[in-house]
Protein backbone atom coordinates (compact mmCIF):
# COMPACT_ATOMS: atom_id res chain seq x y z
CA UNK A 1 0.00 0.00 0.00
CA UNK A 2 2.97 2.61 0.61
CA UNK A 3 4.12 1.92 -2.40
CA UNK A 4 0.87 2.72 -4.38
CA UNK A 5 0.20 5.85 -2.03
CA UNK A 6 4.16 7.38 -3.16
CA UNK A 7 2.52 7.21 -6.95
CA UNK A 8 -0.21 9.09 -6.21
CA UNK A 9 1.42 11.93 -4.73
CA UNK A 10 3.96 11.50 -6.93
CA UNK A 11 1.41 11.93 -9.79
CA UNK A 12 -0.16 14.63 -8.15
CA UNK A 13 2.87 16.88 -7.84
CA UNK A 14 4.44 16.05 -10.96
CA UNK A 15 7.17 13.70 -10.04
CA UNK A 16 6.12 10.60 -11.10
CA UNK A 17 8.33 8.15 -12.39
CA UNK A 18 7.22 7.84 -15.81
CA UNK A 19 8.33 11.31 -16.41
CA UNK A 20 5.43 13.61 -17.92
CA UNK A 21 1.77 12.94 -18.45
CA UNK A 22 1.51 10.73 -21.33
CA UNK A 23 0.01 12.59 -24.59
CA UNK A 24 -2.88 9.87 -25.46
CA UNK A 25 -4.41 10.69 -21.94
CA UNK A 26 -5.47 13.48 -19.32
CA UNK A 27 -3.08 16.01 -18.41
CA UNK A 28 -3.05 15.10 -15.08
CA UNK A 29 -3.84 11.06 -13.77
CA UNK A 30 -3.79 9.39 -10.50
CA UNK A 31 -2.02 5.54 -10.48
CA UNK A 32 -4.77 3.24 -9.12
CA UNK A 33 -2.23 0.53 -9.11
CA UNK A 34 0.90 -0.57 -10.70
CA UNK A 35 1.45 -4.57 -11.39
CA UNK A 36 2.34 -7.38 -13.57
CA UNK A 37 0.29 -8.91 -16.26
CA UNK A 38 -1.51 -12.31 -14.87
CA UNK A 39 -1.17 -15.34 -16.79
CA UNK A 40 0.83 -13.90 -19.48
CA UNK A 41 2.73 -17.14 -20.52
CA UNK A 42 -0.42 -18.47 -20.94
CA UNK A 43 -2.20 -16.08 -23.43
CA UNK A 44 -0.54 -13.88 -26.58
CA UNK A 45 1.49 -12.04 -25.06
CA UNK A 46 4.67 -14.01 -25.48
CA UNK A 47 3.88 -13.64 -29.55
CA UNK A 48 3.48 -9.71 -29.17
CA UNK A 49 6.46 -9.12 -26.79
CA UNK A 50 8.37 -7.45 -29.68
CA UNK A 51 6.10 -5.33 -30.79
CA UNK A 52 5.68 -3.60 -27.08
CA UNK A 53 6.79 0.01 -25.76
CA UNK A 54 6.99 1.20 -23.02
CA UNK A 55 3.80 3.97 -22.61
CA UNK A 56 1.75 1.89 -24.75
CA UNK A 57 -2.03 1.72 -24.35
CA UNK A 58 -3.75 -1.43 -22.79
CA UNK A 59 -7.51 -1.97 -22.63
CA UNK A 60 -8.98 -2.81 -19.45
CA UNK A 61 -12.02 -5.67 -20.13
CA UNK A 62 -14.35 -6.29 -17.46
CA UNK A 63 -14.84 -10.04 -16.84
CA UNK A 64 -17.90 -10.21 -14.63
CA UNK A 65 -19.27 -13.54 -15.77
CA UNK A 66 -15.47 -15.04 -15.59
CA UNK A 67 -16.14 -18.57 -14.63
CA UNK A 68 -13.06 -18.52 -12.28
CA UNK A 69 -13.03 -15.01 -10.48
CA UNK A 70 -16.36 -12.86 -10.42
CA UNK A 71 -13.55 -9.72 -10.43
CA UNK A 72 -11.85 -10.42 -13.33
CA UNK A 73 -10.07 -7.97 -15.84
CA UNK A 74 -8.31 -8.68 -19.05
CA UNK A 75 -5.47 -6.65 -20.53
CA UNK A 76 -5.33 -6.54 -24.17
CA UNK A 77 -2.88 -4.90 -26.26
CA UNK A 78 -4.67 -3.60 -29.79
CA UNK A 79 -7.21 -6.67 -29.40
CA UNK A 80 -4.95 -8.80 -28.09
CA UNK A 81 -5.04 -10.81 -24.84
CA UNK A 82 -2.14 -10.59 -22.86
CA UNK A 83 -3.64 -11.56 -19.62
CA UNK A 84 -5.18 -10.24 -16.58
CA UNK A 85 -5.02 -7.89 -13.60
CA UNK A 86 -3.71 -10.05 -10.97
CA UNK A 87 -6.31 -11.22 -8.54
CA UNK A 88 -5.11 -10.41 -5.61
CA UNK A 89 -4.73 -7.09 -6.73
CA UNK A 90 -8.14 -6.94 -8.93
CA UNK A 91 -10.89 -6.49 -6.45
CA UNK A 92 -11.02 -2.60 -6.33
CA UNK A 93 -10.18 -1.89 -10.46
CA UNK A 94 -13.42 -4.45 -11.36
CA UNK A 95 -15.26 -2.48 -8.37
CA UNK A 96 -14.47 0.79 -9.99
CA UNK A 97 -14.86 -0.36 -13.63
CA UNK A 98 -18.52 -1.54 -12.95
CA UNK A 99 -19.44 2.00 -11.41
CA UNK A 100 -18.51 3.55 -15.02
CA UNK A 101 -15.21 5.02 -13.58
CA UNK A 102 -12.61 5.83 -16.68
CA UNK A 103 -9.35 3.72 -15.95
CA UNK A 104 -6.91 3.75 -18.75
CA UNK A 105 -3.74 1.76 -18.42
CA UNK A 106 -0.80 1.37 -20.28
CA UNK A 107 2.66 -0.69 -20.04
CA UNK A 108 5.13 0.64 -17.54
CA UNK A 109 8.00 -1.74 -17.61
CA UNK A 110 9.58 -4.12 -20.43
CA UNK A 111 12.09 -6.38 -19.38
CA UNK A 112 13.97 -9.06 -20.77
CA UNK A 113 13.21 -12.51 -18.32
CA UNK A 114 13.05 -15.87 -18.59
CA UNK A 115 10.55 -15.94 -15.69
CA UNK A 116 7.56 -14.71 -18.54
CA UNK A 117 5.11 -13.74 -15.45
CA UNK A 118 7.64 -10.76 -14.54
CA UNK A 119 8.39 -9.29 -18.26
CA UNK A 120 5.32 -6.65 -18.51
CA UNK A 121 4.41 -4.43 -15.71
CA UNK A 122 1.84 -2.20 -16.29
CA UNK A 123 -0.07 0.52 -14.32
CA UNK A 124 -3.57 1.89 -14.16
CA UNK A 125 -4.05 5.37 -13.89
CA UNK A 126 -7.72 7.38 -13.38
CA UNK A 127 -7.73 10.97 -14.96
CA UNK A 128 -8.30 13.99 -13.41
CA UNK A 129 -10.33 16.32 -14.42
CA UNK A 130 -8.62 19.71 -15.54
CA UNK A 131 -10.46 22.87 -13.88
CA UNK A 132 -11.99 23.64 -17.52
CA UNK A 133 -13.44 20.50 -17.86
CA UNK A 134 -15.22 20.01 -14.72
CA UNK A 135 -18.73 20.62 -14.44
Amino acid sequence: MNGILKLLVAAVVGNAPWGSPPAWGAEAVIVVQRSPIAGFRHHDAAETWRHLTVGDRLQLVREGDNPYDANAVRVEWRGVKLGYIPQRDNAAVARQMDRGAALEARVAVLRENRNRSVRIEFEIVAPLASEGNSK
